[in-house]
């Protein structure tokens, strides 16, 4: 089905964070969006007042009647929706064009120039880097993100740009319905075994990935990463890290709750680049946003001026109380990497202060794969409290809980396991110096209740 045919859109998993950016681009357009999610959420509120249709239980009725126009209306699902769901199963008996997200992303990848940021962690913040610079650039952009920009409070913009910005994820092999005209790769570390099966098959996907980038574009790839690329002899390829490679920073300086640091470009290097959200992993992370961005074109005064207005995503190291007294954030960090970096940025920038983490693992395959390199990555702290896995999308492993990361923490770590249900008793019998709730489960929904307990003890 041709885009312009489309005059109705309906969505199997309205609510997630990709999804949401996807109903936005075609609620823009104009088009009658609607879809169907398990539960309520801000997200989804947001998206109903914008003027999409959702409801909350399996209901073929409750289909909006556009919606049940197959030569007319375009079905988007999301993989971790069950194949036995009423609905899709409707769609699918009736002959409809259904489409995963990743696949309506890779339509706009071949009328657009697809800027697309892959690997294992720090898409997200990339991505989101990346957008907001060129879109405050004189090339603009359009994007889809993984997270919610605090710059423009959403994870989409539209604009008329020839340029798209996408987050690539290999969950599922997603990213395989893209066509890149430039990528990055900031981290193969294996995740998603449920999915993949070996290490060796997540980094074949990699792989797969660089073979679709368009001809005359160009691959970042993070240093020393295991995967083997594999592109076309008209592709450029540079590669970046913190202090090494064709990008890469010189002269960092923190101090003072700031960041600033020399890019260093074979195309131009600029001096004093200060970081809006002075994180230490954001140093990397901006790196690559700027060298894709530089690579299309934007100036020195462009990127500078990105770096120092870059606001954040929500979920990512988001400070909610940041004083003399006490700091609190929250991070989506859920791979071992992820964790090691988030722990080890905050422990740099808070050296002589106590550090709490409460974590949230997620999925039983995640914790069963990797709970030894959590709890390493957890031992950089303080103290350490967990709660119960978050299932998503999984059934109970029998032997699997959290138990695991608890009993390989480091000696002298202090720790507690307790039920989520009890957070928000133990944040009010508890004193903190610095405390960073981690996990991409729904730990995150009490970070405002959380955040009200503390300012109270200030």
């Amino acid at each position: 089905m041709d885009l312009k045919d489309i005059k109705a859109v309906y969505f199997v998993g309205a609510g997630g964070i990709g999804m949401s950016a996807i109903a936005r681009y075609f609620i823009k357009k104009g088009l009658v969006v609607a879809g169907y999610d398990k539960t309520p959420s801000d997200l989804t509120k947001h998206l109903e007042s914008e003027g999409m249709l959702i409801h909350y239980h399996e209901s073929i009725d409750d289909i909006p009647h556009e919606c049940k126009k197959k030569e007319s209306c375009l079905v988007i699902y999301t993989p971790a929706i069950p194949a036995e769901h009423q609905e899709l199963k409707f769609f699918r008996e009736n002959g409809f064009e259904i489409q995963k997200r990743a696949q309506v992303l890779g339509t706009l990848t071949e009328s657009h120039k697809g800027l697309c940021v892959a690997g294992t962690h720090g898409k997200t913040t990339t991505s989101t880097m990346c957008a907001h610079i060129m879109h405050q650039s004189h090339l603009d952009c359009n994007a889809f993100l993984g997270g919610i920009s605090k710059n423009y409070g959403t994870n989409y913009i539209l604009s008329d740009s020839d340029y798209v910005v996408i987050e690539a994820d290999e969950f599922d092999r997603s990213f395989h319905w893209l066509r890149p005209w430039m990528t990055v790769i900031t981290a193969t570390d294996p995740d998603h075994l449920d999915i993949y099966g070996t290490k060796e098959a997540y980094l074949e996907s990699f792989r797969h990935y660089t073979e679709l980038i368009q001809p005359g574009g160009a691959l970042i790839i993070h240093r020393g990463l295991e995967m083997q690329e594999n592109i076309q002899a008209d592709v450029r390829r540079y590669d970046y890290s913190l202090t090494e490679g064709d990008f890469h920073a010189e002269n960092i300086c923190i101090e003072n709750g700031e960041i600033i640091f020399d890019f260093i470009s074979p195309i131009e290097s600029i001096k004093g680049v200060q970081l809006g959200q002075p994180v230490p992993i954001n140093i990397e992370n901006g790196i690559a946003a700027m060298a894709m961005a530089q690579l299309n074109g934007c100036t020195a005064e462009e990127l500078k001026y990105g770096m120092q207005t870059y606001g954040g995503v929500d979920r990512r190291f988001d400070f909610k109380i940041k004083n003399n007294k006490m700091v609190f954030l929250s991070d989506y960090a859920h791979h071992p990497k992820e964790i090691y970096q988030s722990a080890k940025s905050i422990r740099e920038l808070y050296k002589d202060k106590h550090i709490t983490a409460i974590f949230q693992p997620h999925l039983y395959t995640r914790t069963r794969d990797f709970y030894k390199d959590f709890a390493d990555a957890l031992s950089q702290l303080d103290e350490v409290i967990l709660t119960e896995i978050y299932p998503a999308r999984e059934l109970p492993i029998e032997g699997v809980t959290s138990k695991l990361i608890y009993d390989n923490l480091k000696p002298g770590v202090k720790k507690e396991m307790i039920q989520k249900a009890e957070v928000l008793d133990y944040i009010k019998s508890h004193d903190f110096e610095v405390l960073i709730v981690l996990g991409a489960g729904d730990l995150d929904n009490q970070v405002p209740q959380i955040t009200t307990i503390l300012n109270s003890k200030l």
